[in-house]
């Protein structure tokens, strides 16, 4: 901190060496004017604690001096006091206070009031300099910060942009290798050709799984994951997870059962998808590290007021158990209980890790009960608000007679899709990037347009925008269904899609029952 100074005003030396020894003591920096012109002067080139100021001087007296320096800003608070033999009358110390001086003190000088006065102004000069060196370092502090989330604001874009990247490159050619499957599946085989098929199919979706896994933590990591609040019946939930899983458990000769409580209401509010994402893991889990027995889960309601349930789930199996040490891994991303286990069962280390941050998003709490040897209970309670019964779905149009225009330049997706089509009776019109869609939707009248996003020459956005622009500008012709068909399948690519004007979302690969579904919507519309 630099050395604070003092302005001292007086037309006579011999005062002005007066005051100087008077406050020697003090650590300053004395800085002399013999006018109030020269200290007008000095205070625009230097900055001072306070001033004391003679009242009687030639030329220009102490009250205009002071009135002046009240009147600039780099002087409008410095601190001021009057010293003068004229103060017979007080209104000669009215008008110096009127002026703007914090003080008046009559000449001759009392040495210990004017050394106690300008001890109080230099700790609060010395208090204003400690504050201001603080907002500095604060501010400093603001911008390293701001520069480092500005870094890492750019780096989780890159991760993003990464992540959506090879999503796509690796989820096109599965999309493809997954679909000539099982349009090869559909086909006359013998049981050799088919367990190899099998082999191919299964292998495939465990690709798709870990290209989940990690997405969905990167989604969750970056606080891009909103849950859901819609109706839904959790019997359903978990009885679509056994017959997803049942085929795994019966290859390993083992039991999947299923207990639900008679207290467990029909309807409830939550995020089906993501607690079928986490019933699905700790099932798939219980499966895996299960050889011999079975896996059970049990669904129980132990608390319920008026218009909340907290619902527990629990998945027990008699596999090989957990050890202490294992079980402080669990949870963690990237880590496997044994290395052992790792290589024995592989896994990407992360599924349990977004089960406890979805569940956590959800207000619930997840746990484990094991020992080594002994199989392991798995078990997640979450509080969900109950909800009217749901009423019967509307009945879906037969898609029959649909007529489809596929926007896709990948030959093999165009084969797989094609195949699924035919399957369902139903045949497309092949656009191979954005610009042939466009000019294909002109001429000839779809209902539905399945839409790439990533085509040649115009891409599956920019040709949506030239369709909807199209509709606006011919209000007589229908609104043509649009859904994307991509291998992104981040959030903010959906959002992307929907506000270009696109109805629905099919990410790669996907099923023979999702693509139904969006046909038997656009048939509908």
């Amino acid at each position: 901190m630099n050395t604070p100074k003092i302005l001292i005003v007086d037309d006579r030396l011999e005062n002005l060496i007066s005051l100087e020894m008077i406050l020697s003591d003090f650590s300053v920096e004395f800085v002399r004017a013999f006018s109030g012109e020269e200290a007008l002067r000095k205070t625009l080139k230097e900055d001072f604690a306070m001033a004391i100021l003679d009242v009687q001087m030639p030329g220009m007296d102490g009250y205009e001096t002071l009135s002046l320096m009240r009147n600039r800003h780099k002087t409008r608070y410095l601190p001021v006091i009057f010293v003068s033999a004229i103060h017979q009358s007080d209104v000669h110390i009215i008008r110096g206070i009127e002026t703007g001086a914090i003080d008046f003190i009559p000449k001759p000088i009392i040495p210990e009031i004017l050394v106690g006065k300008v001890r109080v102004f230099l700790d609060l000069y010395k208090q204003k300099q400690e504050l201001f060196q603080m907002m500095m370092t604060l501010g400093e502090k603001n911008r390293e910060l701001t520069i480092q989330r500005e870094k890492a604001e750019k780096a989780t874009d890159a991760k993003s942009f990464y992540l959506a990247y090879m999503s796509h490159e690796i989820r096109t050619p599965l999309s493809g290798i997954l679909g000539v499957s099982r349009v090869l599946e559909k086909t006359s085989l013998d049981a050799e050709q088919k367990k190899l098929l099998q082999t191919v199919i299964s292998s495939g979706e465990h690709v798709i799984s870990i290209i989940n896994d990690i997405l969905d933590y990167s989604k969750i990591e970056s606080g891009q994951v909103a849950l859901e609040k819609i109706p839904f019946d959790l019997r359903e939930v978990v009885g679509s997870v056994c017959g997803l899983l049942v085929h795994n458990a019966h290859e390993k000769n083992i039991r999947l059962e299923v207990s639900v409580d008679e207290a467990l209401p029909s309807s409830l509010i939550g995020d089906p998808l993501r607690i079928n994402q986490i019933v699905t893991n700790l099932v798939n889990n219980a499966i895996k590290f299960t050889d011999q027995g079975g896996v059970t889960i049990r669904v129980s309601v132990p608390e319920y007021r008026e218009n909340q349930v907290r619902v527990k789930i629990s998945v027990t199996d008699t596999g090989i158990g957990i050890s202490d040490e294992g079980k402080k891994k669990l949870f963690k991303e990237y880590s496997q209980t044994e290395l052992s286990t790792s290589r024995k069962y592989g896994g990407t280390g992360l599924g349990l890790a977004i089960c406890k941050n979805l569940v956590s998003l959800m207000e619930g709490e997840i746990g484990v009960n094991s020992q080594a040897g002994e199989g392991a209970e798995f078990w997640v309670e979450v509080p969900l608000c109950c909800a009217a019964p749901a009423e019967t779905a509307e009945e879906l149009p037969d898609p029959g007679g649909i007529k489809i225009l596929l926007a896709e330049d990948n030959k093999v997706n165009q084969l797989v899709i094609s195949h699924l089509l035919k399957n369902m009776e139903l045949d497309c019109d092949i656009a191979n990037n954005g610009k042939e869609a466009f000019e294909m939707f002109r001429e000839k009248s779809y209902d539905l347009i399945l839409m790439d996003m990533q085509m040649p020459e115009m891409d599956g956005l920019e040709a949506t925008g030239k369709i909807r622009e199209y509709e606006r500008d011919n209000p007589c012709r229908k609104a043509i269904y649009i859904v994307a068909v991509t291998a992104n399948v981040f959030e903010e690519e959906r959002k992307k899609c929907l506000e270009a004007g696109m109805n629905d979302f099919l990410s790669k690969p996907f099923k023979e029952s999702e693509i139904k579904k969006v046909i038997s919507h656009a048939a509908r519309s």
